[in-house]
């Protein structure tokens, strides 16, 4: 039986599909519309705007250049709105409702009649909810994004939030910076709509967008100010149309190659650790698992290749400039799996035989010439993480890469900044610092695994130190960071046993992180472990009750394909 389109799809249940359809079509048309726009098939428009959204400013502009898009292709347009995610207005942290909105993307489009969506959004936890929204919903789907900040100037240095606004705030905490200079910068770093002008979480995740072959091609980085990123919107409802007549699913898009070409192109970026939690949650609702051993061997093969903040010295309006993902995945060819599909019906072989006009290699270095002959993320097992953990090693010190060091421990967050700059704590430059109670469960893992550097070792010129913690840091940030331990303190994990003094081993090259305590006595420690109190009401209470360790993505056990395939 031919599937209903447009208006016809999905009819309210009233018991007589008729006058379904005929009350329907009556409600429709008090909007407006003529009879033959009635009879097009439709697009849903997925929008996020929220005056707590800074990165989603421009959206009303890309709204409009869709719709334009989708009408011209001829077919009606329908724009809804979702949960909105703007990453620093929210607490704890925008991680805790990522998933909230995956679940209202993923049940508004399976609710409401559109025969393909677009999904247009930009801060960091918003694509990846889309994505996921869109996986299991499985409708014909297409990513846009807002597109990133341009760059401001201080002093005659450029400034782009948020990796520049971290090292000024170091400075600040040295004592390098004064309050009157700390506030000038603070107007100077975020001076255009879009999201953060750096590799952040946000622009890696636009580029692993398009990397799964969910965007259309060339469009991750182009600036939100830039003209092309409306032309890029245009031409995304255009596309859509297209699918309708020739569906192509998210879940033949996003495949086991792809999710890999995504990986590769994560460490040639030198990109977020967030997106591996993010991209594990992507592949989980299709039931495809990322193993870290695999991780680790993607990351070994591939080289840091662009040369940008955090990591290194550009901005993602240079990335643009020089080539963008086109000239990057132009570098990775030898490595990619190239019979991968994308939402234009192409493989991603038949997308890299086409000529490239320019490629600046300052910016997108050659294969042969990497910022890094290895990727910028690998996983760490060992006795502390024996469910694994993330290290950024292109933003980390490589002197500390085999450190041994004693712990200086802090049991939470409200504990961190108690005593992190108090005079008389016993810390040097040597220890090692560990969060505890950060993770999933019981704080909804928020980006605080950046720890300061306290105040006493900074204004001495300490400037890295080993850190680790069950959380996550921003994708802006730098510095030698152990990430995402997993199982994380609030469930019993072994960080949780970890008490001042005790001995720690991070090893890169062995890629563990070992806590050097006899095991007896870490199982004698955790005798007594008892889980700390959760909310007892409302979404918090389902996201502590459902929600997944790191390498589960951090998802809900029960949005996964297979329902639970991970403990938590």
């Amino acid at each position: 039986m031919k599937r209903a389109r447009g208006l016809d799809a999905g009819l309210t249940h009233y018991g007589d599909p008729d006058f379904a359809r005929y009350l329907r079509r009556s409600f429709a048309r008090s909007m407006g519309l003529s009879t033959q726009l009635l009879d097009q098939p439709i697009v849903g428009i997925a929008m996020t705007p929220s005056g707590f959204n800074n990165c989603h400013r421009g959206m009303p502009e890309l709204v409009e250049a869709v719709s334009r898009g989708v009408l011209a292709a001829g077919a009606l347009p329908r724009v809804f709105p979702t949960v909105s995610l703007g990453e620093v207005f929210l607490n704890p942290t925008s991680m805790v409702y990522r998933n909230l909105m995956s679940m209202d993307t993923e049940e508004m489009i399976s609710a409401q009649p559109m025969d393909a969506v677009v999904l247009i959004g930009g801060c960091d936890k918003t694509v990846p909810a889309q994505l996921m929204g869109a996986a299991s919903a499985d409708v014909p789907a297409i990513q846009l994004v807002t597109g990133p900040m341009m760059t401001g100037r201080h002093k005659g240095q450029r400034l782009g939030a948020c990796t520049d606004c971290r090292s000024f705030w170091q400075k600040f905490r040295a004592g390098a910076v004064d309050a009157a200079e700390i506030q000038q910068v603070e107007g100077r770093l975020s001076v255009t709509a879009g999201t953060c002008a750096v590799m952040g979480t946000a622009s890696t995740m636009a580029c692993i967008a398009e990397a799964l072959g969910m965007s259309l091609p060339g469009t991750a980085a182009i600036p939100a100010v830039h003209a092309d990123r409306l032309v890029a919107a245009e031409m995304t409802g255009r596309a859509a149309v297209a699918l309708i007549g020739r569906p192509i699913r998210p879940s033949q898009v996003i495949t086991t190659r792809s999710v890999e070409n995504a990986l590769r192109v994560l460490m040639a970026l030198g990109g977020s650790t967030n997106a591996v939690v993010h991209l594990t949650a992507v592949a989980g609702r299709l039931g495809i698992r990322i193993d870290n051993g695999r991780l680790n061997a993607i990351s070994d093969e591939t080289p840091v290749l662009v040369d940008l903040k955090p990591v290194g010295e550009g901005y993602m309006e240079d990335f643009h400039a020089a080539g963008g993902m086109g000239a990057l995945l132009r570098e990775l060819q030898p490595l990619l799996h190239l019979d991968t599909v994308d939402v234009t019906g192409r493989t991603l072989g038949e997308r890299l035989a086409e000529p490239l006009d320019w490629v600046d290699h300052q910016v997108i270095r050659p294969f042969a010439d990497p910022v890094s002959k290895v990727g910028g993320l690998i996983a760490l097992g060992g006795s502390l993480a024996p469910g694994g953990a993330i290290l950024k090693r292109a933003a980390a010190t490589p002197a500390l890469f085999e450190k041994q060091g004693r712990a200086v421990v802090f049991s939470g967050l409200d504990d961190l900044a108690r005593r992190i700059d108090d005079p008389g704590l016993d810390v040097t430059a040597e220890d090692i610092l560990v969060l505890q109670n950060i993770g999933p469960q019981a704080a909804g893992m928020p980006e605080a695994g950046y720890l300061p550097i306290p105040r006493k070792l900074a204004q001495a010129g300490v400037k890295d130190m080993v850190r680790i913690s069950d959380g996550r840091m921003s994708g802006t940030a730098f510095g030698t960071i152990v990430l995402h331990v997993s199982p994380e303190s609030a469930v019993g994990g072994p960080l949780g046993a970890v008490r001042n003094g005790d001995l720690i081993r991070l090893s890169v090259a062995d890629k563990r992180i070992d806590l050097l305590v006899d095991p007896a006595e870490v199982a004698r420690r955790l005798q007594d472990f008892v889980p700390p109190p959760g909310p007892a009401r409302g979404y918090k209470a389902l996201y502590r009750k459902a929600v997944l360790q790191a390498e589960g993505g951090c998802d809900f056990d029960f949005l996964t394909q297979a329902g639970a395939p991970w403990t938590r």
